[in-house]
């Protein structure tokens, strides 16, 4: 039994409908797929600098505790020297052979004094400087975080996708990338 024209021409326009549809299908999962693909080399990048940011503000961190370690122990030594000197001028103010002797002590530790006290300035200023570094170094790295976990999400959801055959979880997984990606971007700015 052969098919009428008729029954030919539908059979034929439905073929056509199944071909296109197939086409589309293999367009959508060539084009997510390709996506998934950018995406992950962004994530795994944008974890790297994560990652960096994180070990950047635990040394500088480290650096600011060093530093202030470091003031402290001079502003230890300036307290010391001003001791001494004030013993020393005590003793210089007594009548007695060595009053001479003690003054130029005192002096020396008003002089040692002075020095001791301007490491520790600049022991405090070199904390201060690395605290700034961790803050933004920190700041990067909270920035990253999200823009990383924006991009997994987006993987995840593109997936989704080529699991529904549907357009619209990749279009929202290119816009979630796009906002991980500006993030990342912004990170830096």
């Amino acid at each position: 039994m052969s098919a009428s024209p008729l029954e030919e021409m539908e059979i034929h326009e439905h073929a056509e409908h199944a071909e296109h549809a197939a086409h589309a299908k293999d367009s959508l999962l060539s084009q997510v797929t390709l996506t998934i693909a950018v995406m992950a080399v962004v994530a795994a990048i944008g974890g790297s600098l994560e990652t960096t940011e994180g070990d950047k503000t635990i040394v500088a961190k480290n650096d600011a505790v060093l530093k202030q370690d470091q003031a402290t122990d001079q502003w230890d030594e300036f307290e010391a020297k001003s001791v001494k000197k004030n013993l020393y001028q005590i003793a210089a103010d007594q009548p007695g052979p060595k009053a001479d002797a003690y003054k130029k002590e005192a002096a020396k530790n008003a002089a040692d004094q002075e020095k001791v006290g301007e490491k520790a300035k600049s022991f405090e200023e070199q904390s201060k400087a690395a605290s700034e570094v961790a803050e933004v170094h920190e700041k990067r790295h909270g920035r990253l975080t999200i823009a990383s976990t924006l991009l997994h999400m987006a993987i995840a959801i593109a997936t989704l996708a080529i699991i529904l055959h549907r357009r619209w979880p990749w279009l929202t997984s290119l816009a979630l990338a796009a906002a991980g990606l500006g993030l990342s971007i912004w990170a830096y700015m």
